[in-house]
């Protein structure tokens, strides 16, 4: 498992106006928007604990713009504003102080966080005299400071004994949360786990949305419901389908619900942050991550001899990381032996273009491919009826199987043969058909 702890940006998009303004967005490095921030708000002269605990104040405020995804939540292409009506002052191309680089340097990759919560504080502050707030006085900072008290007592004196910093937190690329792709019934992943988190939340004060108990990160029949409930209630298209509205609308609405923009957030604990799917899969990884890197890299090495065909099991080995590389190599992916998202999503396209142009002479095989989705009680289609012709030659001399028609629709009598053939050979017994189940049923088929 993986906890997602907010990841500080190298690089931050400021929209140079309010939210609706017809203006342009300009993309900064996040050290120098921090310093032209700061720069703007404060005077070099103020004493040093007094500045630093502003620009913590600073960072964490847009550390939790960009960790919320506040403004794209909303269907904006940035995210922060220079206006300080709505966030902070920022002015493009002002020279900055030398004082405040050198502390933004020292600082930058630190940020306010509230006991038992890992989002980024929302550290709303005020200048103090023109304008009085919840939080922060600027003003009020500086006689704070002038009578000793260092950086984190005065910003425990405005927002509370129970705040601390989090020190060095990691930097780099911050992805867009919407994974790209739409999601729907049969999709698995941290895409899937973290709408089901949303929805469960969600549901609290939207009492009409179905519940959702699964806790293995597969888009089932519940999770279509939830969403179509969803969709209906905020005037959505009702498909069922996590397109990138939809996505965005949960986590609006999810950040709202939970007030994680706000000072007095309910705030995200590292539980509700940690999710079934490693980012990066490397030596001595094990699960159903690596089952799909290795069923996908098989199929592909079948068709391609620039990617070895190695034995695999259910571990990440010498032999996963030899096929990985290659892969890597072949695709022009960085050469690490490590898999990553980025890998991810090269790999599934590359196994999708291979269903979707399988060459003639392999035409006997293309009905034994998985179809890159989980097959389960509610899925439809062509793909489940390859499925049960599967299933229907093993019923031919496994009697114990309870049978199953050829319709193309995952009912309950194929649930329950998948059921029978997970508890006989030793998978989860859940009902739903990965590539490993579906492997073994095609090998059994041809018995």
């Amino acid at each position: 498992m993986a906890v997602r702890y907010p990841i500080v940006p190298n690089n931050i998009t400021v929209h140079l106006g309010k939210p609706d303004d017809n203006v342009r967005n300009i993309t900064v490095s996040f050290v120098n928007y921090i310093s032209n921030v700061a720069s703007s708000e404060l005077y070099p002269t103020w004493p040093r604990n007094c500045l630093i605990a502003n620009i913590y104040a600073i960072i964490s405020f847009t550390m939790n713009r960009i960790y919320n995804e506040w403004y794209r939540s909303k269907g904006y292409n940035f995210d922060i504003t220079s206006s300080p009506i709505y966030d902070q002052a920022f002015v493009e191309n002002r020279s900055t102080y030398e004082n405040i680089n050198n502390i933004v340097e020292e600082i930058f990759n630190n940020y306010i966080v509230k006991s038992g919560q890992i989002q980024p504080y929302f550290a709303r502050y005020c200048d103090g005299r023109k304008t009085q707030c919840d939080g922060l006085s600027q003003w009020g900072s500086v006689s704070l400071a002038n009578q000793g008290r260092d950086a984190l007592s005065i910003l425990k004196y405005y927002y509370g004994n129970d705040i601390n910093i989090k020190y060095d937190a990691p930097v780099g690329d911050v992805l867009e949360g919407y994974p790209g792709y739409e999601i729907k019934l049969g999709n698995a992943g941290n895409p899937v786990l973290l709408i089901q988190r949303d929805l469960k939340r969600i549901r609290m004060n939207y009492p009409a949305i179905p519940d959702i108990k699964t806790d293995l990160g597969i888009y089932d029949e519940e999770t279509v419901n939830a969403v179509k409930k969803f969709q209906e209630i905020f005037s959505l298209p009702v498909t069922g389908v996590v397109d990138k509205a939809t996505w965005y609308k949960i986590k609006y609405i999810y950040t709202s619900v939970k007030k994680l923009s706000d000072l007095y957030s309910e705030g995200l604990s590292e539980e509700e942050a940690t999710f079934l799917y490693e980012d990066e899969i490397n030596y001595g990884d094990t699960g159903i991550e690596v089952e799909y890197i290795h069923y996908y890299l098989d199929a592909i090495a079948f068709l391609d001899p620039d990617i070895p065909r190695l034995p695999t099991n259910s571990i990440y080995n010498d032999n996963s990381r030899t096929m990985v590389e290659a892969f890597q190599k072949k695709y022009k992916l960085p050469v690490t032996g490590i898999f990553t998202y980025q890998d991810w999503k090269v790999l599934k396209d590359t196994y999708n273009s291979i269903l979707k142009s399988f060459p003639r002479e392999y035409q006997d095989y293309i009905n034994e491919l998985y179809p890159d989705y989980f097959l389960m009680k509610g899925s439809t289609g062509e793909d489940v009826k390859r499925f049960q012709k599967f299933l229907l030659e093993i019923c031919r001399f496994n009697h114990s199987i309870p049978g199953v028609r050829v319709n193309g629709i995952f009912d309950e009598l194929t649930e329950k043969s998948v059921l029978k053939l997970q508890k006989d050979y030793g998978f989860d017994v859940n009902g739903v058909v990965g590539p490993l189940l579906w492997r073994k049923v095609v090998e059994l088929s041809k018995r």
